[in-house]
């Protein structure tokens, strides 16, 4: 019988998961039981997924949003590769966007069956960001520079919302305000480029906020990122764009760049808000203006 840990954030999807949680635990404990803990603070769940991992549980279980997935990744990659264990998601968060670009269940309770009877898994590649503070983390679905990490401090303003309708109306928002671009100088592989920039999404995944393709040929374990640009263009402009990102067609427009990368430098003229899975990495009183974004190709195993 596996040693299960799972960890659970009781913040996932705005504090709205205590009942499905409850079901949830006592589910495990009839497949077989688990060792169900509950994070107090923001970071929590890095700690005790790197103790689990010395602990001997495999698999290690994120029972929550993207933001505690993206924990619960941080804590493995603190682990040696050879001491990893298996990662299990039951997703119980507001956008859910790395398990909906996996093509994996975001129903719960079948996710949790799976959990303990499935004998599939895949392996993933994680990346990695370095800002010009020193700071780095690792990521596994997204990392959204300028408009769409405003756009993610913006959900912080429609608590009322829920899922995709509290992105979009962020969305909305952040187009009224006239979100500005930045200067950037952009080292892509080798090459440099100078762009003046309104948004630079780079996807190890095809989806972020709840269902907008923002890079949607990017696959998990193909060894290379994904990423999108968007130029200058007026608010009109943007607005016309918001569907055609979420059905995946933005690709077609002028102001539009798509490609692929193993490596990114960039260098700003302003401060950059940055958001890594759905999850605040820079603000703007943080003045972050210089990024490093790259791979760990094959990194963690997960359940599917």
């Amino acid at each position: 019988m596996p040693k299960v840990k799972m960890i659970f954030n009781p913040q996932a999807d705005r504090g709205r998961t205590d009942r499905v949680a409850s079901d949830l635990e006592h589910l495990a404990e009839e497949l077989g039981g688990a060792d169900w803990i509950r994070t107090e603070y923001r970071g929590h769940a890095i700690s005790i997924a790197e103790q689990a991992g010395q602990e001997g549980f495999d698999p290690v279980v994120a029972v929550g949003g993207d933001g505690t997935v993206h924990e619960v990744v941080n804590g493995l990659m603190r682990l040696e590769p050879d001491r990893r264990p298996r990662l299990g998601i039951v997703p119980i968060g507001s956008g859910n966007d790395f398990v909906g670009g996996m093509g994996s269940s975001l129903d719960p309770i079948r996710a949790l069956r799976s959990i303990f009877s499935s004998h599939r898994e895949m392996v993933f590649d994680v990346g990695f960001i370095r800002d010009d503070k020193g700071r780095m983390e690792y990521w596994v679905n997204v990392v959204g520079i300028g408009f769409d990490a405003a756009v993610n401090l913006q959900t912080r303003n429609v608590a009322w919302a829920h899922g995709f309708l509290m992105y979009l109306l962020a969305v909305i928002r952040v187009i009224i305000q006239n979100f500005d671009a930045a200067q950037m100088e952009i080292q892509l592989d080798g090459e440099t480029l100078h762009k003046e920039l309104l948004m630079f999404t780079v996807g190890n995944g095809p989806r972020e906020g709840g269902g907008f393709l923002t890079t949607p040929a990017s696959k998990y374990d193909d060894g290379v990122l994904d990423f999108a640009t968007v130029a200058r263009v007026s608010r009109l402009m943007m607005f016309r764009l918001i569907p055609e990102v979420m059905h995946g067609t933005h690709g077609r427009f002028k102001a539009v760049t798509i490609g692929r990368l193993h490596h990114l430098k960039l260098e700003a003229d302003r401060a950059l808000p940055v958001h890594l899975d759905g999850e605040t990495f820079a603000g703007y009183e943080a003045d972050v203006r210089g990024l490093e974004v790259g791979l760990v190709p094959g990194a963690l195993r997960l359940i599917l």
